[in-house]
């Protein structure tokens, strides 16, 4: 009863004019800068704390609070209506996102993403609130150990469940391990995969390999169909709004996604990536035993699931930093740095020395799932209409947003060149028919299970038992193993009937 009553005034103080104001102009820019590849929510709050430093802390937190859960719409806008996420958290949603916009479905994705997202926010958002001691022990429980756990069943989903075919996904992840081995060794000094060219010792960036593969891997592989599929061809929007059946494909795996995502968001396990696409591939899994699947093609349960998880993720991130301090993530990281500019140290006595803040904090992250979904939801078909520009402009403008995107993420030449690179790669690996989804993830994903297991076999004196001495390392394994048995059981089923 305490904790509502706070909550009731975190509303009457996020209900302001003024906090309204703040919360609606952070949801705005949160969008705009989530369409653009390249920049992210992250850098936007950056170049908004010196902004805001002489507004009020209310206020201000309310504003970084939109701009985080406004970025996660936009980059799933751009994901669906051109195959360019504007974060890496969208690229699940791209996958079967582009091919329902390209199948006249985009008003109906850009729905289901939008909708997922202010359910999957309002769930987590309550979660928060009322069980964040919980959360704060999930968080404090993780170790290196867990950690290495949690990207090999990330690595599993992806390149076992979510490619169907197990030996290219495995190829397709050792690709993307090779590229997040390329740059300077953090804990060695040892230059790994440069040959000698100064600009690979810092690594090849994440939005360099995301937007290479999935927007300029994709223009070349139309490009060299272009003789089959004509240039000019428009790719009409399609009616908008949901139907009674997308509704009904769609309301469990919103359900499902929320549920994958709501535990990673406390612990920090590389953003939400890994709960994208392990809601990605439970969908996969579950529409393949139903015999209906239209992964591939565009199935709208593969946009309902990885934006639910998504944006669940997204809430619960601000427990442990509110609770412990711990960012989970580089925006979390970022609002670290303004609580501390603003002279507030998050932590244990955060909610009794500052509760007016945190309660309406809380509060507004309720309004602004409210204000997304009321500014966006109504407007799917208008953005959906930027299908009908002709596919030759079409693309074009894609390289050249994408090209812009990188350079302004770090302002280097050798990223441009690095992301045409990488788009032959994508192009090469479409021609041949090996998936893209194991080479996003073990390129994000990478560098957190080399340190991670570096870190556990130190803790252990490199004992191999470390990797397996606590109930989450079990559990996770377990849940490896389980989907291991099943996916061969299907597969042997599949060849029976076959024969």
């Amino acid at each position: 009863m305490d904790t509502l009553s706070l909550l009731i005034g975190g509303f009457s103080e996020a209900l302001t004019p003024m906090n309204l104001l703040w919360s609606l102009v952070g949801v705005v820019l949160g969008t705009v800068v989530g369409v653009l590849p390249g920049l992210g929510t992250a850098m936007a709050i950056a170049l908004l704390v010196p902004v805001t430093f002489q507004l009020d802390p209310t206020g201000a937190f309310i504003m970084f609070a939109g701009v985080y859960f406004g970025g996660q719409f936009g980059a799933a806008t751009t994901a669906i209506l051109l195959n360019t996420p504007g974060q890496s958290s969208s690229m699940a949603t791209a996958f079967e996102g582009y091919p329902m916009a390209r199948n006249r479905r985009a008003p109906q994705a850009l729905a289901t993403a939008v909708i997922g997202s202010f359910l999957a926010s309002v769930v987590a958002v309550t979660l928060v609130v009322f069980f964040s001691p919980v959360m704060v022990q999930l968080a404090v429980g993780f170790g290196p150990a867990e950690y290495f756990a949690l990207t090999v069943l990330a690595f599993l989903a992806t390149s076992g469940v979510v490619s169907g075919d197990v030996l290219r996904g495995v190829s397709a992840l050792g690709i993307g391990l090779a590229l997040a081995l390329v740059g300077i060794d953090e804990q060695t000094g040892t230059v790994r995969f440069a040959f000698g060219t100064t600009q690979l010792f810092g690594g090849i960036s994440i939005v360099v390999v995301t937007v290479g593969l999935l927007a300029i891997g994709e223009v070349l592989h139309m490009a060299a169909r272009s003789r089959s599929n004509p240039a000019t061809e428009t790719i009409t929007s399609g009616t908008p709004w949901l139907n009674r059946r997308d509704l009904g494909r769609s309301w469990l795996p919103w359900l499902r996604g929320t549920a994958v995502g709501v535990p990673f968001g406390v612990i920090p396990a590389g953003g939400a990536e890994i709960p994208t696409f392990l809601s990605y591939g439970m969908e996969k899994s579950l529409a393949a035993r139903r015999g209906s699947s239209e992964f591939g093609r565009g199935a709208i349960e593969g946009v309902a699931g990885p934006e639910a998880a998504n944006n669940a993720t997204t809430a619960t991130s601000l427990v442990p930093l509110l609770s412990l301090g711990l960012p989970t993530s580089a925006t979390a990281a970022i609002m670290l740095g303004a609580f501390q500019q603003y002279g507030i140290r998050p932590g244990p006595l955060l909610f009794t020395q500052e509760a007016d803040l945190v309660w309406a904090l809380l509060a507004s992250l309720f309004i602004g799932s409210v204000i997304l979904l009321v500014l966006n939801l109504p407007f799917a078909p208008v953005w959906a209409k930027l299908l009908r520009i002709p596919r030759n402009y079409l693309y074009a403008g894609i390289v050249v947003f994408a090209t812009l995107g990188v350079y302004t993420a770090r302002s280097a030449l050798s990223d441009v060149v690095l992301l045409y690179l990488v788009g032959a790669l994508g192009f090469l690996l479409r021609r041949y028919g090996f998936p893209i989804a194991p080479v996003l993830i073990g390129v994000i994903l990478g560098p957190l299970a080399e340190t991670s297991l570096r870190r556990a076999m130190a803790m252990g004196q490199g004992d191999v038992g470390i990797l397996f001495s606590s109930p989450y390392t079990l559990g996770l394994y377990a849940i490896m193993v389980a989907a291991a048995v099943a996916m061969i059981i299907t597969r042997t089923r599949k060849r029976r009937i076959s024969t």
